[in-house]
């Protein structure tokens, strides 16, 4: 009952957050452009700096694990191949075909995955959670670019893809937060509690700016594919990948970190690029928006499974 009970507090907060975002934009209080406006506002400057400063904060001799970074990168890339073999094999078209791939391989590990590891293991997770942002973060955006490309019909600009990474917020704040450390730079106390305080905003504003971003369009002429892609993204990647992180003795703090990027749902970002790459956008959206809403359960029942087992 404990361990239940303890799952029902790490996921019911953030399902509380996007049910509230959904309410004020049935209740008009926001509309379409001010919830896009606040959204690029959360991806440019909110999300950098919560990155910027968990990395800034973190003791990087008492974080850094290097057998869970190599296992969190030949993971993804194995979930990109595999992916990438079934989804050539059941789905013909291929702008379902791209953006079913990206939808399984790339999760939502920064709004989702960083406060559920927050929660289950403390800050010391986050410092964890953020210095793994670092690389995983542009691993996800090269391989989503590629996938997105090679089924667009395009050659793969490398030199665009480069431009991509080094311009990305939150690959930009996690960097900075990694150089301020590296060097010894030392924020004056006033500037370093200013971004701690805005960062503490982020988590919150970014679920509520989820939830105004639901829209339950039709969905009857994807929902084959909606449940490929959900079924592969919340429960096959787990179900495949947390138990071999157990036999690599990936326990605890890196097994919560871990679940953020296995269980997490396809990441926002993933709608925007498929509609700019000629990708089935409706299709993107709707894996977003189902994936948020499926995965608060299916995070609860990872979490209760692995605290019952005493894995984390």
């Amino acid at each position: 009952m404990e361990n239940l009970i303890l799952s029902l507090n790490v996921v019911l907060p953030l399902f509380l957050m996007i049910v509230l975002g959904y309410g004020l934009k049935v209740l008009k209080i926001w509309d379409t452009h001010t919830i896009n406006g606040m959204n690029t506002v959360v991806f440019k400057v909110f999300l950098p700096v919560l990155l910027f400063i968990n990395v800034y904060q973190t003791d990087i001799a008492g974080v850094f694990n290097l057998k869970l970074m190599l296992f969190a990168i030949f993971s993804v890339i194995l979930i990109l191949l595999i992916t990438w073999g079934i989804i050539c094999l059941i789905e013909k078209e291929n702008p379902k075909r791209g953006v079913l791939i990206q939808a399984i391989f790339r999760s939502n590990f920064v709004i989702f995955g960083i406060p559920i590891a927050t929660s289950l293991c403390g800050a010391e997770s986050t410092g964890a959670a953020a210095l793994l942002v670092a690389v995983i973060v542009p691993l996800f955006n090269v391989l989503a670019v590629i996938t997105l490309e090679t089924f667009r019909g395009s050659r793969i600009h490398v030199r665009k893809i480069l431009r991509g990474i080094v311009t990305n917020p939150l690959i930009i704040g996690s960097l900075l937060g990694l150089l301020f450390l590296a060097i010894g730079i030392k924020l004056p106390s006033a500037i370093e509690k200013t971004i701690s305080d805005l960062s503490k905003v982020t988590t919150p504003l970014a679920l509520v700016i989820l939830g105004a971003s639901f829209t339950f369009s039709s969905v009857r002429g994807n929902l084959r594919n909606l449940c490929i892609g959900l079924l592969g993204k919340l429960v096959l990647a787990p179900v495949i990948f947390l138990p071999l992180a157990i036999m690599f003795d990936l326990k605890g703090t890196s097994l919560a970190i871990l679940l953020a990027i296995f269980g997490s749902p396809p990441a926002v970002s993933s709608f925007s690029m498929a509609k700019q790459m000629d990708g089935d956008a409706d299709l993107a959206g709707q894996l977003v928006v189902f994936g948020s809403m499926f995965s608060v359960l299916t995070m609860f029942i990872w979490i209760f499974i692995l605290k019952e087992g005493q894995f984390i």
